[in-house]
């Protein structure tokens, strides 16, 4: 497949939306794998309004083949002139119920394996186990992250909504009041498919409230060492896909 138009749209606009990446029967596939899984420790967190996995190739190994099938490998390979590796993973299930609401905001935080006094490498937290940290600001412009959507989402179960090409911008300050709100976007997205969108793109999302699920798969990409002695937390190598013929 050509992903061309969608690579332009991503770099102009900090989004794009791609349907079927993924069949009905892939979805059900990982629903299943996800849904099997033993459901304990610290990267697991349970609520009446969110169920996430953390580290969910860590944490769900048979889920990596399901995941990496041969459209999202080729389309990872055109975003990134195959160089790449993942750097995040997190599963996301918002209930049918859920009345969890996310402000504008930028994803401004990589997790890494371990917390040092690294120049340009500020911002450190530590949650849930995991050392987080905002890099320079090269690493942000060059994460690309894929959201794969388990279920059909709008408006009324929480899609995100966005500022068009808002991550050319950099980095906004939180109580920045020029947020273009007008040119506000929501992206739906079929079962299915998935949600390209640059880290730096300020994005929210609504409370559920047509009483349905809205499941996404959160993953990170990036093509970047960090600087020693720091390295991505999750890093993922993934193995390209080999057809039978």
């Amino acid at each position: 497949m050509n992903f061309t138009e969608n690579k332009s749209e991503l770099e102009k606009n900090g989004y794009s939306v791609l349907t079927d990446l993924f069949s009905d029967l892939e979805v059900e596939k990982i629903i299943h794998c996800i849904d099997k899984a033993e459901q304990n420790g610290n990267s697991f967190m349970k609520t009446k309004d969110l169920f996430a996995i953390r580290q969910l190739i860590k944490n769900v190994p048979d889920l990596a083949d399901k995941i990496f099938n041969e459209k999202m490998i080729d389309l990872l390979d055109q975003l990134f002139d195959k160089e790449y590796f993942l750097t995040k993973a997190i599963y996301f299930d918002k209930p049918s119920e859920s009345n969890w609401f996310v402000a504008y905001h930028q994803d401004l935080s990589i997790s890494v394996d371990q917390k040092a006094p690294v120049k340009n490498y500020v911002n450190w937290t530590f949650k849930k186990n995991q050392n987080g940290v905002q890099p320079p600001i090269k690493i942000l412009e060059d994460t690309v992250t894929i959201r794969i959507h388990l279920d059909d989402t709008d408006l009324e179960n929480g899609a995100l909504k966005i500022i068009p090409e808002s991550h050319s911008s950099g980095i906004v300050r939180s109580d920045s009041k020029n947020r273009d709100l007008d040119r506000e976007v929501v992206c739906d997205v079929k079962r299915g498919g998935v949600m390209l969108m640059k880290p730096l793109t300020l994005h929210a999302s609504n409370r559920t409230t047509n009483g349905k699920k809205r499941r996404v798969i959160h993953l990170e990409f990036n093509k970047n060492d960090l600087a020693e002695p720091l390295d991505w937390l999750e890093r993922y190598e993934i193995k390209p896909v080999h057809n039978n013929v």
